[in-house]
This record gives structure tokens, C-alpha cells and sequence, in this order.
């Protein structure tokens, strides 16, 4: 029996997988059975020379195996796309195949046919003997050139020698030829006017050549590459800078901290310092490819290609998009890790190191977030001066598009981030550390110099001590810092460093209560108002677990105190009203306020009207990023909550985006209609109620209760049934306002409300009803001839304002202990007791006080919106009856609190624009006129509270005042001054009188500026003077008193007097510096640098090494590097009073102006953009306001302003010269 052919199954069916997967052709075909003749479908894989058959394209285990080798493929004539597979041997049936389609078919019958071995290696033996045949053509050539440089050397060589040979042939053949005078020589004259032909020629050509170098060097064209070369110069100047900075934060904290988190106790783990210093190194690395690149193109100086290293630059800003948006939590990780109290030292002590210069982590940490724009600026400066015809201009222009997309998204990161950096900021400067300042939530209001008075028990030691002296400054200054949560108050060291107070040093605004101005029978009061001139207010603490106490403070002049009392009641508010307006809503309503705020989408959710940040304001509602000039005016007026720091944003850089009219319409339309201030979602959630019923009568906003109308004139008095009047603490929503006003002093008005001699006996009938909820303030029921009707529904009114009273003190004893309290009594208050006037703020412990007597009930109230709560607990009878209320008593419940919460918000808003905002109605008689016309209606108002009706008066008193403030120059009396004549000469004055009116003098100057020119960078546009004549007379102060210097030097004629004179003013520079007077120093360093001056080597050589020192350590301070970064931390260390460099801030405003635009392309305002000019508008402002106390002297002052000794730069120039001409070279 014949055995069967054995063959490698496994590896078959291992070919046809492959087959399966990557064969040369696949796809189903129709086989013909040798068996019936039948056609079946197969589905068919080629694999090299093996045709493998499946019976679908899902089988693992072919059907059968046709090996190709010496096969052939041929078309079939019929049936239609037929073709066989001929084998090559008798006996073998053909395979007979058929396709779908002809071009299948065709594709088949090719595959086929290309699968024999054998043919492969045909052509792959002729194209061996095509690669042989042409390595030999390869070689010969090779043989043949090697042969012809052989040839072309030989025959360089020759034409070598044969040219040595001319010339030594020429040289004899010179030296053959007799030598004789030529007898046709030229004439002497001839040779003479050749010569002058000659050297004429010479000269005109040179002369020409000279003309045309110079019409080039004044050319437009030439001007402009002069002034790019320089931006590019400055431009690696900075990127060298740019790159140590980069190195410092990677070499003196990332890799020390990532072997710091390799230890056995690590202060820090890997994922923190991951956090922290993302993509840091790489960005090290990215510049220090960019800036190798800069300096290889300032070696081919003046060829000055740039596009093609932002080309480079571009690719990479995924790195930096990743950078920004870690940055804000980069700053949250490091504040956290700064509560590792062995983080925070092992972070110090890498801050002490002599490369960080004093700068913190967080500084480093924001660098790069301001490199980006600082490319567009520069890019902006070389299209400038980049002709458009110039080759790399589209490129630029391409590069400066890219970069500010990311510029964006920084300028975003760096506004939001900007309070956490502030706050680390502060924290460092103290001594002890403060671990408040890590909570990220924490936001920076204000900061400022306070005096802090004495306790009453050390008062009367100090009753005849004058404010301005020595020892009550020195020893009572106290630096301040409010942020939303707490109040610091430390001392100063001498190096700058910060002390908290032992005592009071934190105080938590919850428990805190400000009292503006001091009432006559406090124990703090001390002569109020003839010694300190009602400049002092004082915060009454009462913690729950210690014994409660106050602190006194002095402010410098009535605006700064208003700034004070305001921005602290706002932010004592904040956190105190939303917890008694929750408590007062829970009862009536299944939606408190923060629910309402929570499920109001409209504040969290981005729309296309506005869009919000990660970072939470004060309120804990999401910072507004981009947003329409409706929606920022809603939230301004959205009377659930006021962010005390989107309130001074607004209030600063309004200007920008809107008008002041369009502020004060939306201020009066919220008081008129208040409904419209909440949006009809937070309605529906504010209406709703347990069981539904209230909602009934759908809300309509031609209601009469839900608008304003006044036809009665303001009540004397508000009459009350009560037997058993609560007297609380009262509040005052008025502080002192302006700098040219008097204080508003709420205690000393005469009291509006009479005392109601029968509080027991029922009011009259032609009496308003106290607080009939029902009706509208003008509803005809109140008419006298219903006066029957009013007894009737006192006691309904009675009982439902008693049980908000309850309310609100249910919500006040939750949060404080119930031994802080004196229990209700039933009898009256006694006559003409009044508690101190207190600010716009809730306060945490009402005190209920046991008297005789009869007295009306006096209002305790908020001023801000959310606590409104007390207008209802405060305004009826204390009667604590249990009876139901109908669901129109309810409706008019919540319509009332509205109506209370959007006075509030109106006078709050108007309150702090006009006391830290006056000059806006200085200057705009306008704005000022509908203010006081609001103010008119406002008190037009019948339901108007007292304390409403007193803070309207107060602030319509002090926006209606216009007395000067004669106890401070002007810029006028500067003016006049200067065009007096001279009295004294440079000699006769002493270094300290010049230094301190110099001070006097830069400050006076540098406080006049109106905060709105700090707005839209005018300093910088062709009508400048028009736009921004404050800052320009700054600008020319600086330069006239610069110029004054430089002039006194070079009057002098012999050396040792200008060497003294130089010596001199540098005296004068440090008084300045000690004076912190950082723009007078910068006033006189600059004029000893001029060239004029600095030139004079024999002059400097008389100056002794001590004042060269000096000179040094000055110029140090006031150095422009690293944008001013050495007057920056000298700023921050000192107190003021202070003249800061205004130059320092406008850059700044220039590089955020440049940065972004102040409109998205959708119409949106950037508010990111406007919280960051805030803030350095806020800067510059605290330093305004901070007055010297230097007596004026006018002998100094005419001298510092005499224009007649002035010289010009050029004329300065040409006395340097004559004075010391220049040396030759050689």
C-alpha cells in the first residue's frame, strides 16, 4: 500500500494565517468542483507562491492549498470573468475560478502570474548583473578622473612657471632698455593741474559720499532700523535676564526640593514638587536654546533675522499653555505646603540664598507668565519699525498672532491668581508667619498706615500730646492689612520686617464690630473731634472664648478713614448677613440664600453674555472673567450679595467700559423697581414655598407694590404699639467721605425721630399704618378716610414683624453663646440713652437693655443687602404672637425685605464711591447732580428707615460740600511758586531742608493725579497733554527738577566745586531716600548719569569713595532691572508716607494695556483685565493718600522751581566740553 505525502501541517496553517492577514490578494472567488461541476464560493488568500482556501473569511483552518510554482493563469473566453490555473504536468485538472466583476478578475489573473519563485530569481540575477556591469563602468570612471586631476595639476603647475617666467622676462627686458628722458615730457604746470584735478576729484567724491552717508543717517529708513537694532538689543538684554531667573528658580529651589522629597522625612512629596514646577525646567531649556539663538544673530550684526527663532518658539508654546494652566493651582499646592512648618523653613532658607536677592518662590514661580506678553510688546515694537516690504514682517506679524492667544489665557491666570500671591506675599514679610494668609480663599482688600491709640486706662497720658508728634507716630504706627476674613495689625521693624501684635495683632472680622465715630460717653472717647479731628473709629472684638476688647485707630486724613470704615463694614457684612438672611428665609421660604445662590445657574455657568473664573470672590461665587457691561451691572446690583472686591474693581476702571450716567440710571432703576435687580429664576426660587400656595399669584412686574411712587411727604415718626420696645445697638451706614468734606458723623445729627410721648396708646387715625405688608407704600387704604381699618390690622402686622424679630435673634444666638446677651425685658428704654454709631455692618451680639422710661423703639439695621432682614425686625411692635399669616402677608413679607435690601444696596454702592471716589464728582458736575437727585427721591421715600434716612442726608451733605482743603498744597500754589523770584542760592540751603521740600514737593505733584488717567494708556497718544495733563505735568516736574540738577553742576567753573556740589546733592539723594522719596532719588541719580556729567573724569576723581558708594547703593535701589525689582521689594518694606516712581507703574498699565485688549471679539469686557489694572490703581493710590507731615517752606521751594539756571540738554553738552574737551585718540 502506497503511503500518503507527509508534510509541515502546523507550519501550513501557521502560512495561511499570515495569508488571512497580509496576503497580496484576498477575496472571495467561485471554485468548480471536480466532483458535480458545481460552483461554490471560497473565500481565497495569495500568499507569495501558496493559494490557500477558506470557506469564509471568519475560518481559521484553510479548506485546501494550491502551491503555484510553475503554474500558469490564463482567461477564460467563457463564462464571464472566468480564469484557470493551468499546473504544469499531466494528469493535473486545471483550477477553474470565477470573480464578480472584470476588474477582479484582471487583478487575480496578475497576482497569480507574479507568484513563481522561479521568476524572482531571473530578475534578481539580471539586475545582479546590471549592479555588476555598472560598479565597472563605476571604476573605470573613477581610473579616468583621477587621471585627468593628474593632468589638471601638471598643467596649473606649468601655467605657474611659465607666468614666473614673463615675469622675470618682463624685468630683463625693463632692465635692457637704456635709460633716457622721454623728450616729449610734460610740462611742470600740467603735472600741476593734474594733480589739483586730481585732488579735487577726491574731495568732491568724498564730500558726496559724505552727503549721501548722512541724508541716510537722518533718513526715516535709517531711523527706524536704528531704533529696531535697539529693541533687539534690549530684547537679549532681557533674555539674558530672563534665562538667570529661570536657572535660579531651577537650581536654587526645583532640584534642591526634588532631593528634599528623596529623603527619609520628606518636608515635601514628589507629586507637590510636580505641582509646583511644572514644565519649569523644560521652559529653562526651551529659552536657553532661544536666547543661544539671539546672541548668534548679534554676531552677524547689522544682518538681523528674528523670524526664524520665533519660528522655533512657536511649536513650543503647548509647554507654557500647560505651565499657565497649572499655575493657579501651583500657587494653591505651595500654599498648602507652607503649613509644613518644616517646608516653610527648609523654603526660607533657599530664599536666603545671595541668588534669589530676597524673592520669593511665588515671584519666580510668575515670571514666565509675564514673558509671553512682554514678546508681544516687543514684536509689536519691530513691526513698528519693520518696513512692510521687509522680508520678515509676515512672519512676525504671524509669530505676534500665536503669542497673544496665550497671552490671553495668561493675563486670565495672572489676574486670578493674583490675590494668592499677595497674600504669600504678606506672609513672608512677617516674622511669626501667619497661617490665615494660607487659606487661598483669603482676599486682599486694603493695607495702609494706622495709628493705633491707647487703651482709655492710658489715655489720659496722652490727652495733650499732639497728633502730629514724634512719640505717639513712632510709637503707635501700625501697619494694617483687611482682607475679607480677618484684619492684621503689625508693627515695622527697621529692616522692613513685619511684627504681629501680640494682643489684637489677627482679629476675625465675625467677631468683630466697627464702631466709625466714638459717642461722647464711650470709655474710649477722648476729645474726639478737637484733638484727632474725628479721624479715629474703633473695632469692638468679642471672641466666644476669651474677654472681648477693642482697639482705637487713627487715620491719617478723613478719605483714608472713610476708605477704612467702608471697605471693613463691607467686608464684616459678607460674612455676617448672609447667615442672618438665611435664618430670617428658612421660616418663609423652602429656598434660603444660598441655596438660591447655589441653584442660580446665572453665577457659575458660562453663557454667551459671560464667563467665569476657577477662583471664588469673597462671597464664594466664581470671579467674572469676560463679561457684558449688563451683566456686570447686574451683578453691582444683585441684592443677594456685593463682593467687596469686585465693588472697588468696578468703582476704579467703570471708565473703561461704561459711563457714569449709565452707573447711576442703573442705581436709580434698582431703587425705583427693585424687583429687576434678581432674575426671574432666583424670583421663582425666592417666592416658592413649602406647600406651594404662595406661588399662586404669579409675579407681575406692573404690579403697583413692585415699583416705587411717592405721594406723601417722609414721616416724622413711626409710630409703635408696643409696651416693651427693644432698644438695640444702633448702626450707621455713613463714614467720612472726601478729602475736601467734612466727616459724616451720624451720632451728632439731630435725631429724626421724636420721642412718642403714649407708645401704649393707639396712633391717631390720619396716622400711616406702621407696616400694613399688604398694601403698596402708596396704596389708597392708607388713606385717612380707611383710618378706621388701621387698628384692626396692627396686631396681624405686629405678630408677623414679631416673628421675624425672633427670627433674626434665633439666627444671632446660634452663633455666639447665650451669656453674651441680656435677656429681653418687658420694660422700656431709658430716655436719650444712645449707643455709639456703628458702620453698615450686622453686628454678631445685639444687646438688649433693662431701663424705665418710654422711648420709640430705635432701628437696628444692615445696610447691606443681604442682612436687609433687620428692616423688617426692626420697623414693628415687638409683640411675640403665634398667629398664621395669609399668603398675601407672605408675598408682601419677601416684597418688603426687597424693597429695604435695594435702599441699602443704592446708599451702600453711593457710599463708597463717594468716599473713595470723589474726584469722579469733582469733576463731573453731572454725575454729581444725579446723585443728589437720587438722594432727594431717596428721602422722599415714606417707608424709609432712620438710619437709611440719615446715612441718604450724610452722604448728600458730604457730595454737596465743596470747602478746600487748606491744610495741604496744591499743584496751583506750585505754579505761582515758580513764577516768584529766587531768594536763596544753592550754598546757603542745607541738604535736609531741599531733600524734605523736595519730598513735599514730588508728593504734591504725584497725589494730584486723578486715578482716571491712569485708564486707557493716555499718557501714551498723540493728544496726551489733553487726555492726561496731570501725568504729564508729573512727568515734567521730574525732568525740570532733573535738569535743575545737572545745571547746578555745571555752573560751577572749577573742579572742587562741582565735585562739592555733586557730593551735596547725593546728601540730598539719601535724606530722600530716607524720606522714602524713591522718585526724588531716581530725580538726581538720573542727572548724575546724564552724559554731560558723567563724563567729567576730573570732576569724579575729586569725589571722594564714600559718596561714589553711595552713589552706587542709590542707583541700585532705582535701578530699571528686572522691571525695577529692587524698588519693588523697597516699596513693599517701607511705610508710608512714600513717593513712588510713577514710571515704574505706568509700565506696568503699558505691558497689561499691550497685553490683552479690554474687549473680547464677542463684545465682552475683560474683567480679568480690569481686576489687575485695579489693583495697581489701588497701589498707587495708597500711596497718594498718605500725607508728610513737612512744613512748607517757601525760600526752598522758589529755589527747587526757579527755571532761570535751567539748561538744555545740548546747551549742557557744549559747557561739558568746554569744560573738559575731549581727549584725541593715540
Amino acid at each position: 500500500m502506497q503511503k500518503s505525502v507527509r508534510y509541515n501541517e502546523g507550519h501550513a496553517l501557521y502560512l495561511s494565517v499570515v495569508a488571512r492577514k497580509e496576503g497580496s490578494k484576498r477575496g472571495y472567488l467561485s471554485k468548480k468542483t471536480t466532483e458535480n461541476s458545481r460552483w461554490t464560493e471560497k473565500y481565497f488568500a495569495l500568499y507569495q507562491n501558496v493559494l490557500f482556501y477558506f470557506e469564509n473569511d471568519q475560518s481559521a483552518r484553510p479548506s485546501g492549498i494550491y502551491l503555484l510554482e510553475g503554474c500558469t493563469c490564463e482567461r477564460a473566453p467563457a463564462p464571464k470573468h472566468y480564469f484557470l490555473v493551468i499546473f504544469g504536468h499531466e494528469g493535473q485538472k486545471p483550477l477553474e475560478l470565477r470573480s464578480e466583476d472584470e476588474s477582479d478578475c484582471n487583478e487575480w489573473v496578475e497576482c497569480i502570474q507574479q507568484a513563481s519563485y522561479s521568476d524572482i530569481m531571473i530578475e534578481r540575477e539580471i539586475l545582479m548583473q546590471k549592479y555588476i556591469h555598472l560598479v565597472q563602468i563605476l571604476e573605470t570612471e573613477k581610473i579616468a578622473a583621477n587621471q585627468l586631476r593628474t593632468q589638471l595639476e601638471d598643467q596649473d603647475t606649468e601655467i605657474e612657471r611659465l607666468k614666473a617666467e614673463i615675469v622675470v622676462l618682463n624685468k630683463a627686458k625693463e632692465r635692457m632698455l637704456p635709460f633716457q628722458s622721454n623728450q616729449e615730457e610734460e610740462d611742470p604746470d600740467i603735472k600741476k593741474i593734474k594733480k589739483v584735478q586730481s585732488f579735487m576729484r577726491g574731495w568732491l567724491c568724498r564730500r558726496k559720499w559724505k552727503i549721501i552717508v548722512q541724508d541716510y543717517i537722518c533718513s526715516p529708513h535709517a531711523e527706524s532700523m536704528r531704533k529696531r537694532n535697539q529693541i533687539v538689543f534690549n530684547m537679549v538684554e532681557a533674555e539674558t535676564e530672563y534665562v538667570h531667573q529661570l536657572s535660579i528658580l531651577v537650581n536654587c529651589f526645583l532640584r534642591p526640593l526634588r532631593m528634599a522629597a528623596s529623603s527619609k522625612k520628606p518636608p515635601i512629596s514628589h507629586d507637590d514638587v510636580s505641582s509646583i514646577f511644572l514644565n519649569s525646567e523644560t521652559i529653562m531649556f526651551l529659552h536657553e536654546i532661544f536666547h543661544q539663538g539671539l546672541k548668534a544673530r548679534i554676531a552677524n550684526w547689522p544682518t538681523l533675522v528674528l523670524a526664524d527663532l520665533f519660528d522655533i518658539l512657536l511649536p513650543m508654546l503647548n509647554i507654557y499653555q500647560e505651565f499657565v494652566r497649572n499655575h493657579q493651582y501651583s500657587l494653591q499646592v505651595l500654599a498648602n505646603c507652607k503649613q509644613n512648618r518644616d517646608f516653610d523653613k527648609l523654603l526660607k532658607q533657599y530664599e536666603y540664598n545671595a541668588g534669589c536677592e530676597g524673592r520669593m518662590l511665588e515671584t519666580f514661580l510668575t515670571y514666565p507668565m509675564f514673558q509671553i506678553p512682554r514678546y508681544i510688546i516687543t514684536l509689536h515694537e519691530l513691526l513698528a519699525h519693520t518696513p512692510h516690504e521687509h522680508v520678515e514682517r509676515k512672519s512676525l506679524e504671524f509669530a505676534k498672532s500665536k503669542l497673544e492667544e496665550l497671552s490671553k489665557m495668561m493675563h486670565d491666570e495672572v489676574s486670578d491668581t493674583e490675590n494668592i500671591r499677595k497674600n504669600l506675599a504678606i506672609e513672608r514679610m512677617i516674622v511669626e508667619g501667619c497661617d490665615i494668609l494660607l487659606d487661598t480663599s483669603q482676599t486682599f482688600v486694603r493695607q495702609g498706615s494706622l495709628i493705633q491709640l491707647p487703651s482709655s486706662s492710658e489715655r489720659g497720658m496722652l490727652s495733650k500730646v499732639r497728633l502730629g508728634s514724634l512719640s505717639l507716630r513712632k510709637e503707635g504706627e501700625r501697619q494694617c492689612f483687611l482682607f475679607t476674613k480677618h484684619f492684621l495689625i503689625c508693627t515695622r521693624t527697621s529692616g522692613g520686617k513685619l511684627h504681629l501684635l501680640k494682643q489684637g495683632g489677627t482679629l476675625s472680622l465675625i467677631e468683630c464690630t466697627l464702631i466709625e465715630e466714638l459717642d461722647a460717653s464711650d470709655e474710649d472717647y477722648n476729645a474726639a473731634g478737637q484733638g484727632f479731628s474725628h479721624l479715629e473709629f474703633k473695632i469692638v472684638v468679642e471672641p466666644p472664648d476669651g474677654q472681648s476688647f477693642s482697639v482705637v485707630l487713627l487715620a491719617p486724613s478723613r478719605q483714608e478713614k472713610a476708605a477704612w470704615t467702608s471697605d471693613i463694614s463691607q467686608c464684616i457684612d459678607n460674612i455676617r448677613c448672609n447667615g442672618l438672611m438665611t435664618s430670617v428665609f428658612e421660616e418663609n421660604s423652602k429656598v434660603s440664600v444660598p441655596h438660591m445662590i447655589k441653584s442660580d445657574a446665572r453665577l457659575h455657568k458660562d453663557d454667551v453674555d459671560i464667563c467665569f473664573s476657577k477662583t471664588l470672590n469673597s462671597c464664594k461665587v466664581p470671579q467674572i472673567r469676560y463679561a457684558s457691561v449688563e451683566r456686570l451691572l447686574e451683578r453691582l446690583t444683585d441684592l443677594r450679595f456685593l463682593s467687596i472686591d469686585f465693588l472697588n474693581t468696578f468703582l476704579h476702571t467703570y471708565r473703561i467700559f461704561t459711563t457714569a450716567a449709565v452707573v447711576i440710571d442703573k442705581l436709580a432703576d434698582i431703587y425705583k423697581k427693585p424687583f429687576t435687580s434678581i432674575p426671574v429664576r432666583s424670583l421663582e426660587l425666592f417666592f416658592a414655598t413649602n406647600q406651594g400656595a404662595w406661588g399662586s399669584d404669579p409675579l407681575n412686574n406692573k404690579s403697583p407694590r413692585l415699583c416705587r411712587k411717592f405721594s406723601s411727604p417722609p414721616p416724622i415718626s413711626i409710630p409703635s404699639r408696643t409696651s416693651s420696645p427693644v432698644h438695640c445697638r444702633k448702626l450707621s451706614l455713613s463714614s467720612p467721605v472726601g478729602m475736601k468734606v467734612g466727616a459724616l458723623d451720624l451720632s451728632t445729627t439731630p435725631p429724626l425721630l421724636p420721642q412718642a410721648s403714649g407708645v401704649s396708646s393707639p396712633p391717631p387715625a390720619s396716622t400711616r399704618a406702621p407696616l400694613d405688608l399688604s398694601r403698596g407704600p402708596s396704596s389708597p387704604e392708607l388713606s385717612p378716610a380707611a383710618g378706621d381699618d388701621v387698628s384692626g390690622e396692627l396686631p396681624r402686622i405686629d405678630a408677623f414683624c414679631g416673628k421675624l424679630r425672633r427670627s433674626i435673634r434665633r439666627a444671632v444666638l446660634e452663633s455666639v453663646s447665650l451669656d453674651k446677651f441680656i435677656p429681653e425685658s418687658p420694660s422700656s428704654t431709658e430716655p436719650g440713652d444712645l449707643s455709639p454709631c456703628r458702620s453698615p455692618s450686622t453686628p454678631r451680639h445685639l444687646r438688649y437693655r433693662q431701663s424705665g422710661g418710654n422711648k420709640t423703639t430705635r432701628n437696628s439695621r444692615c445696610t447691606m443687602s443681604p442682612a436687609s432682614a433687620f428692616a423688617i425686625a426692626t420697623a414693628a411692635a415687638g409683640h411675640s404672637s403665634s398667629q398664621g399669616f395669609s399668603n398675601s402677608e407672605k408675598t408682601c413679607d419677601k416684597e418688603f425685605i426687597i424693597r429695604r435690601a435695594a435702599t441699602n444696596r443704592v446708599l451702600n454702592v453711593l457710599r463708597h464711591w463717594v468716599s473713595k471716589h470723589s474726584q469722579d464728582f469733582d469733576l463731573n458736575s453731572e454725575l454729581k447732580t444725579g446723585v443728589i437727585s437720587l438722594l432727594e427721591e431717596v428721602l422722599r421715600d415714606p417707608d424709609l428707615l432712620p438710619q437709611e434716612r440719615k446715612a441718604a442726608t450724610n452722604i448728600l451733605s458730604a457730595i454737596s460740600q465743596d470747602e478746600p482743603d487748606d491744610t495741604q498744597l496744591r499743584i496751583e500754589d506750585i505754579l505761582q511758586m515758580a513764577e516768584s523770584p529766587k531768594a536763596e542760592c544753592f550754598e546757603s540751603l542745607s541738604a535736609m531742608e531741599m531733600a524734605e521740600q523736595i519730598t513735599l514737593l514730588d508728593h504734591i505733584v504725584f497725589r494730584s493725579i486723578p486715578y482716571e488717567e491712569f485708564l486707557g494708556q493716555g499718557w501714551m497718544k498723540v493728544d496726551k497733554t489733553e487726555r492726561t495733563p496731570y501725568i504729564m505735568k508729573t512727568s515734567q516736574h521730574f525732568n525740570d527738577m532733573s535738569n535743575l540738577v545737572a545745571s547746578q553742576i555745571m555752573a560751577h567753573s572749577d573742579v572742587g566745586s562741582r565735585a562739592g556740589s555733586i557730593e551735596k546733592w547725593l546728601a540730598v539723594a539719601d535724606i530722600c531716600r530716607c524720606l522714602n522719596n524713591y522718585n526724588g532719588v531716581l530725580e538726581i541719580t538720573s542727572a548724575l548719569n546724564r552724559s554731560a556729567i558723567y563724563r567729567l573724569k576730573k570732576t569724579w576723581a575729586k569725589v571722594c569713595k564714600q559718596t561714589k558708594a553711595l552713589m552706587d547703593r542709590l542707583q541700585k535701589i532705582v535701578s530699571s532691572e528686572g522691571r525695577f525689582k529692587n524698588l519693588r521689594e523697597t516699596l513693599k518694606n517701607c511705610n508710608p508716607p512714600c513717593v513712588p516712581y510713577l514710571g515704574m507703574y505706568l509700565t506696568d498699565l503699558a505691558f497689561i494695556e499691550e497685553g490683552t485688549p479690554n474687549f473680547t471679539e464677542e463684545g465682552l469686557v475683560n474683567f480679568s483685565k480690569m481686576r489687575m489694572i485695579s489693583h495697581i490703581i489701588r497701589e498707587i493710590r495708597q500711596f497718594q493718600q498718605a500725607p508728610y507731615r513737612i512744613e512748607h517752606q517757601s525760600k526752598v521751594t522758589q529755589f527747587l522751581l526757579d527755571k532761570t539756571v535751567v539748561m538744555d540738554e545740548d546747551t549742557l553738552y557744549e559747557l561739558s566740553l568746554k569744560i573738559e574737551p575731549r581727549v584725541p585718540p593715540g
